[in-house]
C-alpha cells in the first residue's frame, strides 16, 4: 500500500535534508528491521489477546471476582514496567537498539511460557508482573530505530505497516487462541505436564511464548542505524538551572520536563490517550466474558467468528486511515491531530452502542468496527508525537506516551471489573459495566483531543519557522 505524501510530510523530508548530511541507510535493511519489528509485535499481542480468550476459564478455576480478574488482566502488567519501563527505555537512547530489543522479547517469551507451569493465582501473577516489563523497550526502540532507518516522507507509510503485528497478534490470537481452548478442553480440567499438574488451559500459555525466541534472533541480524544527530546535540536543561531541574535531568526525567515545557501542547494529547486507552484496552480482555455471559457464546465461537472480522476491520483501518491522514495532510497543519479526534468520535459511538446490541453478532461488529477506528487514528497519533519531539529525547519521550497508552490501558479491565464486582453488582450483567465506563471515559477523551489540535498546529508552525 502506498500513500502519496502529503506537504507537510514533503517539508519535513526536505528540512531533514537540509539539516543533516549524513546519508540515509538502505531501505532494504529498513525494511528487514521493520519486519522484524512486526513479527516482536505480533508475538507480544498474540500473548495478549490469548491470555484475555483465558479470562473466563481463570475465573473459573481460581474462583476469582470480575475485580481480581481485572487485576490479573490489567495492572499487574505494570506494576514492574512502573519500576524498569522508563529507564529500558533510556537504555533504547545510549545502547545499541538491536540488542536492547532482542534480549527484552527472549525474556519476554520465556515469562509467558513460565505462566503455563503456574501452580497457583499467585504464581500466575507472578509470571503477568514481567511480562509489561519485559515488553517496555518495544515500542520506544522499535520507534527510534525506524525514524532512523527512514526518511520523514516514509515515516507515516512505515508506521502504518507497523500496525500489521498488532492486527495480526489480535486476529490471529483469537483464531489460534479459540482452537487451542477447545483443543485443551479434550483433555479435561488437568493435565501432566514435565511432571507438573496444571491446568489444561495453561498449556496455551506455554505454546504462546515459544515464538518470542525466534524474534530475539531476528532482531541479532537487523543492522543497527546510525542516529540523526547525537545525545549532546541540543541541551533541554540549562547549564544554569537549578540543582533540583539538573538532578531531574540526571535521573533521566529530561523528557519530562521538555514536555512539562511544553504542556500546552503535549497535555491535551496525553490525556486523551490515557482516557481512550482505560476503554480500549479494557474492554478487549472482557470480550469473552462479556459473550459467554450475555449471549452464551464460547471461546472456539468468540475466537473464529471476532479474529476473522477483526482482521478485516484493522486492515481496512490501516488503508482508510491513511489515505485519510493524507487527504487531511493537504488541507491542514494540524492533520495528524485533527484527524485522530474525529477518529475518537467515531469509536466512542459504536463502543457505546456495542453492549446495547441485542444479538452477539451485532455486538461483534461492533467491537471489530471499534478495533477499524482504533488502528485508523494509530499511525496519526505516533507521527503526531514523533513530529514535534527533539530527536535526542525521541526515545524517552515515546516511551513515556506508551507509558500512558500502557498503564491507563492496563487499568481499563480493572475498572470494567470493579464496576461489574462493586457498582453493578450482578457480574452476570458485566455488559452494564462496560457500558459506564464506555460512556464515561470515551466522550472525554474526545473532547481532550479537540482541545489539542490547536497547540499542536502553533507547534508545527513554531517548528516549522525554525527549520526544524
Amino acid at each position: 500500500m502506498a500513500i502519496a505524501p502529503n506537504a507537510q510530510e514533503l517539508t519535513a523530508e526536505a528540512q531533514a535534508g537540509s539539516t543533516s548530511s549524513q546519508p540515509w541507510p538502505s531501505e532494504k535493511a529498513g525494511y528487514f528491521a521493520l519486519f522484524a519489528i512486526i513479527f516482536t509485535t505480533f508475538v507480544t499481542f498474540l500473548d495478549q489477546t490469548a491470555f484475555g480468550l483465558l479470562a473466563e476459564k481463570m475465573k473459573v478455576s481460581f474462583g476469582i471476582t470480575d475485580f481480581t480478574l481485572g487485576l490479573l488482566l490489567g495492572p499487574v502488567t505494570v506494576v514492574a514496567y512502573v519500576v524498569v519501563g522508563i529507564p529500558l527505555a533510556r537504555l533504547v537512547d545510549i545502547y545499541p537498539r538491536k540488542y536492547v530489543l532482542s534480549a527484552g522479547i527472549a525474556a519476554l517469551g520465556g515469562i509467558m511460557a513460565l505462566g503455563g507451569l503456574a501452580q497457583s493465582l499467585w504464581q500466575l501473577i507472578f509470571t503477568r508482573l514481567f511480562v509489561g516489563a519485559s515488553s517496555s523497550a518495544n515500542g520506544p526502540g522499535s520507534y527510534s530505530m525506524l525514524a532512523d532507518y527512514f526518511r520523514p516522507l516514509r515515516i507515516p507509510l512505515v508506521f502504518a505497516l507497523l500496525q500489521l503485528g498488532f492486527i495480526l497478534g489480535q486476529s490471529l490470537g483469537n483464531i489460534l487462541g479459540g482452537r487451542l481452548i477447545a483443543w485443551t478442553e479434550s483433555f479435561g480440567e488437568t493435565v501432566s505436564f514435565l511432571g507438573i499438574t496444571i491446568f489444561s488451559w495453561q498449556i496455551v500459555l506455554l505454546m504462546v511464548g515459544a515464538p518470542g525466541l525466534i524474534a530475539a534472533v531476528l532482531f541479532l541480524l537487523v543492522k543497527e542505524p546510525p542516529r540523526r544527530s547525537p545525545p549532546e546535540a541540543r541541551k533541554l536543561v540549562d547549564p544554569g538551572a537549578s540543582f533540583g531541574r539538573k538532578f531531574m535531568a540526571f535521573m533521566g526525567l529530561d523528557a519530562a520536563i521538555a514536555i512539562w515545557q511544553r504542556k500546552a501542547v503535549f497535555l491535551p494529547l496525553f490525556l486523551a490517550l490515557a482516557m481512550s486507552a482505560i476503554e480500549s484496552q479494557g474492554l478487549p480482555q472482557f470480550r469473552t466474558p462479556f459473550m459467554v455471559r450475555t449471549y452464551g457464546w464460547d471461546e472456539a465461537q468468540i475466537g473464529g467468528v471476532l479474529g476473522t472480522m477483526l482482521l478485516v476491520a484493522m486492515l481496512a483501518g490501516i488503508f482508510v486511515g491513511g489515505l485519510f491522514v493524507s487527504w487531511m495532510g493537504k488541507r491542514y497543519k494540524d492533520a495528524n491531530i485533527r484527524a485522530t479526534a474525529i477518529i475518537f468520535g467515531c469509536t466512542t459511538v459504536v463502543t457505546i452502542a456495542m453492549p446495547l446490541m441485542p444479538t452477539g453478532e451485532g455486538a461483534l461488529i461492533c467491537m471489530a468496527l471499534a478495533s477499524f477506528f482504533g488502528l485508523a487514528g494509530a499511525p496519526a497519533q505516533n507521527a503526531a508525537i514523533q513530529r514535534i519531539v527533539p530527536n535526542e529525547m525521541r526515545g524517552q519521550v515515546t516511551a513515556l506516551y506508551l507509558f500512558m497508552f500502557t498503564f491507563f490501558g492496563a487499568m481499563g479491565p480493572m475498572v470494567i471489573g470493579g464496576v461489574s464486582t462493586f457498582i453493578v453488582g450482578d457480574e452476570q450483567q458485566i455488559w452494564e459495566a462496560i457500558l459506564i465506563t464506555a460512556c464515561l471515559f470515551l466522550p472525554l477523551a474526545t473532547f481532550l483531543m479537540w482541545r489539542g489540535i490547536r497547540p499542536y498546529r502553533e507547534e508545527v508552525a513554531r517548528l516549522e519557522a525554525e527549520g526544524k
